[in-house]
């Protein structure tokens, strides 16, 4: 599984670093981004759920 944060669509919610901090942290702009953008298997399912709570659908896995 892959994932990255579309930064058009990031409102900084908190979401995703809160659920998958080993993934996602906030940038210097304040915006979330995936720190690596090959999931490991043991975070998949937390990766998953925090592309399904992001209120603005901007973590695209795949």
């Amino acid at each position: 599984m892959n994932t990255h944060v579309e930064k058009d669509e990031c409102i900084s919610c908190g979401v995703c670093p809160s659920l998958c901090p080993e993934v996602f942290e906030f940038d210097d702009d304040g915006l979330a981004m995936a720190k690596i953008e090959e999931v490991p298997e043991e975070l998949e399912d937390l990766v998953q759920e925090a592309a399904e709570s992001c209120p603005t659908s901007a973590i695209v896995v795949n």
